[in-house]
């Protein structure tokens, strides 16, 4: 089929089975395929790849394809680290990065980081100024974390001006804030409720242009697949994996996730008629036979 949304498949840096051969060919097959970006999602209890880390290695086995975190918990993480972590992706991919961040909604992972999970959101908030005043060079006389105003630059000095492309994800109304405050765009969950991602979208443009800010905001929608035989059984096990802490949630997951080529080809049309500039699709499944499906539709 032949589209005009642009198309980035996930990195199986979560799924049961998936070892360095397999990410490292995936990225590179992705790379010479029709896609987009590659994306990766952050989980801190999980048996998963640190995002960032896992693409700085397809970074160094890329040249063309764009690299996404879909999405990073910004507030599970120091600040500074994470700004520096995101620049040195930046650098080794020649401007390649976007970042995509949010807040999560599992306990657990703040748990583990001891950080706090009741004010996440507010230390989302101080987080995004602070990254782009260390991605500029500016002092950093405020922020997340107290910082001496003296303290010399933190590098390194991100491959493009001002860093990265940030896109804030999530599904609260203070995503529309945030965007309109400091990010590039929006970073859609995927398996949302359809009219309530409208009704936030449209909320994103109008604190957008309030702001006074060029442009249209960059839209960026996610979906799970799972493709060839034996699809929806491996849908459910990768759902009941990563949501079965919530059973209602992981049902709502499973029922959204496309499992024929039909299904596919219709998620990727959805999309492109609600006005979305690029659409992830995850893979329920780490099996090189997955991508090839992928790209062959």
């Amino acid at each position: 089929m032949s589209t005009a949304i642009r198309v980035a498949v996930g990195l199986p840096v979560r799924s049961a089975g998936a070892d360095p051969d397999v990410v490292l060919t995936w990225a590179v097959r992705a790379e010479h395929g029709p896609f987009s970006g590659l994306a990766v999602p952050d989980r801190v209890v999980h048996d998963a790849l640190e995002p960032l880390v896992a693409l700085a290695a397809a970074a160094a086995v890329t040249r063309r394809i764009g690299l996404l975190t879909s999405i990073v918990l910004g507030p599970t993480r120091e600040t500074t680290l994470l700004a520096r972590q995101a620049a040195s992706v930046d650098v080794l991919s020649r401007g390649r990065l976007t970042l995509g961040v949010g807040i999560g909604i599992r306990p657990d992972d703040y748990t583990a980081t001891g950080t706090d999970f009741a004010t996440r959101g507010r230390r989302l908030d101080a987080q995004l100024p602070l990254l782009r005043r260390i991605w500029a060079g500016e002092p950093l006389d405020s922020g997340a974390e107290p910082v001496d105003p003296g303290i010399g630059m933190i590098g390194p000095a991100p491959a493009r001006p001002g860093g990265p492309q940030v896109l804030v994800g999530g599904y609260v109304d203070a995503v529309a804030r945030r965007i309109a405050a400091w990010g590039d765009g929006f970073m859609a969950p995927g398996g949302g409720d359809p009219e309530r991602m409208a009704a936030l979208w449209r909320a994103i443009v109008d604190a957008w242009d309030a702001a006074g800010r060029a442009g249209r905001p960059r839209r960026v929608a996610g979906s799970y697949f799972a493709l060839g035989p034996r699809a929806e059984e491996a849908a459910r096990a990768h759902i009941d994996a990563w949501y079965g802490f919530d059973p209602a949630l992981a049902e709502r997951r499973l029922r959204g996730i496309p499992t024929t080529v039909e299904a596919v080809s219709a998620v990727i049309r959805r999309h492109e008629d609600d006005g979305a500039d690029e659409l992830v699709l995850r893979p329920c499944v780490a099996d090189l036979d997955q991508l090839d499906r992928l790209t062959d539709l």
